[in-house]
């Protein structure tokens, strides 16, 4: 094992600290409380219709290379991406993406975060807020039609907001 990027100890170089890896003042893989609740294990059956809601906005959007879901805490609840991206480093992505958005809607008085989107040479990350405690964070190509995204992305996070009630 290396130390990744942040520090942690992670299975890959220059990767993220993995979930199972991180020490919380108990044994070695011992998990911290979930913000809301145990939470199951990203391909488990409970989480199938939230998976499903991911994958037809993938479908639905020409350009979305695919999504996580993640709390605000980092931790990975779920994702449909393919094999060359890492979901857990997505999701930690997502929740440092939405600690600054929330950061500048607080220091400009304006209503709490609701999605962030950066762009960068290969592509987009958007981050979406789906309710106080889950992030959407889209994967999107270079050709990603941004504006077509928002107004898939926000009915899709209404929705997976009733799922995971």
């Amino acid at each position: 094992m290396t130390s990744g990027f942040f520090g942690g100890d992670s299975g890959d170089p220059g990767g993220l600290p993995r979930r199972e890896s991180l020490d919380h003042g108990g044994a070695v893989g011992q998990l911290p409380p979930a913000p809301f609740g145990d939470r199951p294990e990203p391909y488990d059956a409970v989480l199938t219709p939230v998976r499903a809601a991911m994958a037809d906005l993938r479908l639905r959007v020409p350009g979305v290379r695919g999504s996580v879901m993640a709390g605000v805490d980092g931790l990975l609840v779920t994702y449909d991406l393919g094999p060359e991206v890492e979901p857990h480093d997505l999701a930690a992505l997502a929740a440092t993406t939405f600690g600054l958005g929330r950061q500048v809607s607080l220091v400009l008085g304006q209503s709490p975060f609701r999605d962030a989107t950066m762009r960068n040479e290969g592509g987009y990350f958007t981050v979406y807020a789906v309710n106080g405690n889950t992030l959407l964070a889209v994967l999107g190509s270079d050709g990603l039609n941004v504006a077509r995204l928002h107004l898939e992305a926000r009915p899709t996070c209404q929705h997976l907001a009733m799922l995971i009630h």
